[in-house]
């Protein structure tokens, strides 16, 4: 009997160290190429966000100034909120500068999930511009 069990042990094949090895290394390096690239594509949703509220925010300024005749100078982020200005929930008010005159706007938007050097960290909505741009608001003419 003890020498079935041992015939039938020995003719059970399990993987060997350097099978299991291999398949480990495998694993890591198709990790490697996968975190690259999903750190990637969060980043690029993380600059959909920015441009998506800018975006929302130029629409919710154009409300604004019609309800008040073409003039932008009153306009403040609240007051934006009540016009319709959606943003994500990683841009809060704290995130959001507001640059207005009489017939001119800029919104800027600070995202802060993405890193300190990437070029969208700071991006902004120029009305004369008309499209969301990184970087910062520029000096508005009086």
């Amino acid at each position: 009997m003890f020498q079935r069990l041992r015939e039938k042990r020995q003719d059970e094949g399990g993987f060997t160290l350097i099978e299991l090895l291999v398949v480990i290394l495998i694993i890591a390096i198709l990790a490697a190429i996968a975190i690259p690239v999903f750190l990637r594509q969060r980043e690029k949703g993380w600059v959909a966000q920015s441009q998506s509220a800018l975006k929302n925010g130029a629409t919710a300024m154009e409300s604004y100034a019609t309800a008040t005749g073409g003039d932008y100078s009153g306009a403040t982020i609240a007051l934006l909120t009540d016009e319709g200005w959606k943003r994500a929930a990683a841009i809060t008010d704290a995130n959001v500068t507001l640059n207005v005159n009489t017939v001119d706007y800029c919104v800027q938007v600070v995202h802060p999930s993405l890193p300190a050097g990437h070029t969208w960290k700071t991006s902004s909505y120029n009305a004369n511009i008309g499209d969301p741009r990184p970087g910062a608001c520029a000096a508005l003419t009086p």
